[in-house]
């Protein structure tokens, strides 16, 4: 089977799902909200030191862009690469993965700047209002990384398989030369982490009905250059076996490995099921979007024919 661009499958104005349609309503509709009452970025913004009582931002700063740019970034980001997502996973689990990506990512920079404050003794990092809905853009990527690894960026020619770890080299480059660096780079940080973490030990497979992707392909090292992998690895195994041991021994009586064995259904088997349905999905999206205009064409024609 021809495997379609990831050019392809992300150009085009049209085909953007429902689902990534209202998420740009949220995010648009947030925005305009902290421009005309600057007040509420108080209350949906984080604030590591209002956070209790007003637990809810840990929530809903994930869909607060205080900034235009931020707003521009963030809907052209959901619309394109969500209409690459969200067909494969399915419209409950591309919500799913948003919420906990974000969630996640909001309690990890509280904790963070808690233990900043503690540490310098500074309250910048305690009342610095926090929001931004980057930290699912770069978890997108590590989505389109896991799903399709081996696809190439026209012109640049880069597997998409680096686009996480090149975004957040990009964005680290970047906050050496600008003062606002704290207010991104850890959700970047943070939303990469924890969207790998969701997609590696926790997004259920019905067709396996197993969780995460166990892939080689997929290990944390993998987001890092070939020459850095054997010091990683041995850091990456010891967080692994303190965070994610449950894990391990869910998957192992469910199937995953018996004896140290490779049972069907996983490992390199189900990551080559993941691209091919990936795949699939795109393939099919451009011969809808091929049809479409084939078909807009064509009514334009008769329509000028029946004119003359």
């Amino acid at each position: 089977m021809s495997t379609p661009s990831l050019a392809g499958g992300m150009g085009g104005f049209s085909g953007f799902t429902r689902l990534c349609k209202g998420l740009v309503v949220v995010l648009i509709g947030g925005h305009i909200v902290v421009q005309l009452l600057p007040v509420a970025v108080t209350y949906l913004a984080l604030i590591p030191a209002r956070t209790i009582p007003f637990v809810w931002n840990l929530v809903t700063s994930g869909y607060i862009e205080q900034s235009i740019h931020g707003v521009v970034v963030s809907t052209l980001g959901l619309l394109f690469i969500g209409k690459l997502l969200e067909p494969v996973w399915g419209s409950r689990e591309f919500l799913k993965f948003i919420f906990v990506v974000n969630f996640l990512t909001s309690i990890c920079i509280f904790i963070t700047a808690i233990a900043l404050y503690y540490i310098t003794r500074k309250e910048t990092y305690l009342y610095m209002p926090l929001s931004g809905f980057h930290g699912v853009l770069s978890g997108f990527l590590v989505g389109i990384k896991q799903m399709i690894p081996d696809q190439e960026l026209p012109v640049i020619k880069i597997k998409a398989k680096w686009l996480p770890s090149l975004s957040l080299l990009l964005s680290i480059a970047i906050s050496f030369w600008t003062a606002e660096s704290a207010t991104y780079l850890p959700i970047l940080i943070f939303g990469t982490y924890m969207s790998w973490i969701y997609l590696r030990y926790w997004q259920r497979k019905p067709e396996t009905k197993l969780k995460g992707d166990p892939s080689e392909d997929f290990a944390f090292s993998t987001f890092f250059p070939e020459f850095l992998r054997p010091v990683i690895d041995p850091v990456a195994s010891i967080f692994h076996r303190m965070l994610c041991g449950r894990f391990e021994a869910s998957n192992d009586s469910q199937g995953y490995t018996v004896g140290g064995t490779t049972l069907p259904g996983s490992d390199p088997i189900e990551a080559s099921r993941r691209r091919e349905r990936g795949a699939r999905a795109l393939e099919e999206r451009l011969a809808a979007e091929r049809l479409g205009a084939t078909r807009g064409t064509e009514e334009l024609g008769r329509d000028a024919t029946e004119n003359v």
